[in-house]
């Protein structure tokens, strides 16, 4: 061996040696005590920007699809041409002025639709500000205001979600309910140029949808799919942890990757970043593995407090735990999901 691979070798051996020695540590204030943090629990904390305060940002998705960012609420998706803009979602009122001012720079048209894929104040809030301004998608459709306004788009049942029996005050302002409903597993429409199919989706909600918009090869995917949380469904509005499973499968079913998962069709949650199928399918392998979890540990009779301290989402919390849903959270939202009877659509 010559002195070169000598020295070589003997780098090699304390690189590895240097590594082998690491140990997780952070810094401490002078007199503080040292943190008693596991390095399990230290790898695994959720690490994210705060975009409460940010802009509104706009960025091409694919064909004639944008993703507006608000920072706060929904996403919004949108779909811009000669005819004008449809948007999927309408996030918060005080982001509005933002939105408008940047679909302008979008389209020269109107705001001819909006399609709400739930009735969540975050994504509805927006209705009454964006369609006011809006013209309707199809002759005839004045809305609830005095003058024509953007056709708002939604499942039956998430207008059941809003509405209230004759004489009653609703808690939702009818500016911003749906205009235009179905009820049927999809519903087709086509505008600027571009086959559009909404897709009921019950999951989140009873009454989500997902949007697809078959040229562009883009999905809107709502709060059925959302890369910086654990699955939400909301049992009092007929959300299950199944439907939830069901809706992913279905878009993973739409999804046509160009190579090994990657590429082709693009899925914008409703929050979170542009995404592909591969994205999805990690997301419904991590829900379906936590879930599986706690269903088998329920039938061997561990009570949920016993399936908590197990910490059935360790390996997934750093990514998806949030402050205001942990993985506690999750299973707890699992585990009575599973006491109750699948509803049927």
């Amino acid at each position: 061996m010559t002195n070169h691979q000598r020295s070589l070798a003997s780098a090699i051996v304390i690189a590895v040696a240097a590594v082998g020695s690491f140990t997780v540590a952070r810094a401490q204030t002078p007199g503080a005590k040292p943190s008693t943090q596991t390095a399990d629990e230290l790898k695994y904390k959720p690490r994210r920007p705060d975009l409460s305060s940010s802009g509104v940002v706009v960025l091409p998705v694919q064909g004639s699809v944008y993703l507006i960012a608000t920072g706060k609420g929904s996403n919004i998706v949108a779909q811009v041409g000669d005819q004008g803009a449809l948007l999927v979602d309408a996030s918060l009122a005080d982001v509005s002025d933002q939105v408008i001012a940047e679909i302008r720079k979008l389209t020269k048209g109107p705001i001819k639709g909006i399609v709400n894929t739930n009735t969540d104040g975050d994504h509805i809030g927006g209705n009454a500000k964006l369609s006011m301004i809006g013209q309707p998608m199809f002759a005839g459709n004045m809305g609830y205001g005095p003058a024509p306004q953007a056709t708002i788009f939604s499942h039956e049942k998430a207008l059941n979600q809003l509405s209230v029996p004759t004489g009653q005050t609703p808690a939702v302002p009818t500016t911003l309910w749906p205009t235009d409903t179905f009820f049927t597993d999809k519903k087709k429409i086509f505008f600027n140029h571009e086959p559009v199919e909404f897709h009921y989706a019950p999951g989140h909600t009873d009454g989500d949808i997902v949007v697809w918009f078959r040229q562009s090869d883009v999905i809107a995917a709502g709060d059925v799919f959302d890369t910086t949380s654990f699955p939400r469904f909301d049992a009092k509005r007929g959300g299950t942890m199944q439907g939830i499973l069901d809706g992913l499968n279905h878009l993973v079913d739409l999804a046509v990757p160009e190579f090994n998962q990657q590429g082709g069709t693009r899925i914008v949650p409703a929050h979170g970043r542009i995404s592909n199928q591969s994205d999805v399918v990690e997301y419904r392998d991590m829900a379906t593995i936590v879930r599986d979890r706690i269903r088998d540990a329920r039938a061997k009779g561990s009570t949920l407090a016993q399936i908590k301290a197990a910490r059935v989402t360790l390996e997934y919390d750093g990514i998806y735990a949030t402050p205001s849903y942990t993985g506690e959270m999750f299973v707890e939202a699992i585990y009575s999901d599973l006491g109750k009877v699948a509803p049927t659509r």
